[in-house]
């Protein structure tokens, strides 16, 4: 077994923690706060940290930025689970940030979508490979949005680029993701990627999914691996109560407003004292009613949720 191979197996042998960026009140990165968010969640058994992803705000960072995130992130772990760093816009700037990441200590990078446009299959294999021989880092495709890559492709992908290690399911669309899997089960390490992922972890895992991303993590890891534990053991009635209890009111509240994924998670954290501070434009914070609506699902949940 290769280095990338015992890579991808340690990423999917468990649950994905994907921590939010702290920001203070001039929206500047807070590192002090953000290591010190980084060793709370190393507190529990993640499998890996997903530095600067979609979670982290990646869209609203600086290059530079993206790199002092995945730099805080390397430092604060010291080795005790892969670090994978955000990465994407377009192919040059990709390319860029992948090789700073590798420079940064990072053990793979998290390929988000080309920046606006709609390419064909032939240009996202190109941008995708151009990326994969950029660097020496293990690397994640993030398929969603723009990046709609066809089973076909990503097959000649994984012929063409030993070190791309993963596929992270952000389109939530079954007959894809089926035949994504009945020609690459092996190949590649699957992540359930949809926001909340809590929501679509049973089906994702009898499709042979058996890890994913959790926002939730970021304020209730205790609730985030009970889930999960559920989830592997096929504990439906276990599931079926915490998605009744918490996660399907959460899922409403995230849903009153245009880019609520990312909000109402700062929004949780700040509820259980732990501050990250608010989202960048164009994102927006919680409205002060929803905001309200979110306080009150915690509070019911407090022991639990700040564990």
């Amino acid at each position: 077994m290769d280095w990338y191979q015992e890579l991808a197996n340690k990423i999917g042998k468990g649950l994905l923690t994907f921590p939010v960026t702290h920001f203070d009140g001039d929206l500047q990165f807070d590192e002090g706060a953000y290591r010190a968010h980084c060793d709370f969640l190393l507190q529990h058994p993640f499998a890996a940290i997903f530095a600067a992803g979609g979670t982290g705000e990646f869209f609203s960072l600086t290059p530079a930025e993206v790199s002092r995130v995945v730099r805080a992130a390397v430092g604060e772990t010291s080795g005790r689970v892969p670090v994978v760093a955000g990465c994407g816009y377009g192919t040059a700037l990709a390319c860029e940030m992948a090789r700073d990441a590798e420079n940064a200590g990072a053990d793979a990078i998290l390929l988000l979508p080309p920046y606006l446009v709609q390419a064909s299959q032939d240009g996202l294999a190109r941008h995708v490979e151009a990326v994969c021989r950029s660097t020496g880092l293990g690397v994640i495709l993030y398929g969603r949005d723009n990046c709609r890559i066809a089973p076909t492709t990503l097959e000649a992908l994984c012929d063409a680029c030993r070190n791309l290690i993963g596929y992270k399911d952000g389109i939530g669309d079954i007959e894809l993701f089926v035949a994504q899997q009945a020609l690459m089960s092996e190949r590649l390490v699957y992540i359930g990627g949809l926001p909340t992922a809590e929501m679509f972890a049973a089906p994702y895992l009898a499709m042979g999914c058996s890890t994913y991303s959790s926002a939730i993590a970021n304020f209730a890891p205790k609730l985030a691996f009970e889930f999960y534990d559920a989830i592997l053991s096929n504990d439906t009635q276990r599931t079926s109560g915490m998605l009744e209890r918490f996660v399907l009111p959460y899922v409403d509240i995230r849903n009153r407003g245009a880019g609520y994924a990312v909000a109402i998670v700062k929004a949780a954290m700040r509820i259980v004292g732990r501050n990250a501070g608010p989202v960048r434009p164009p994102l927006e914070d919680l409205q002060t009613d929803h905001f309200r609506e979110l306080e009150a699902l915690i509070l019911r949940e407090i022991e639990v949720l700040k564990s």
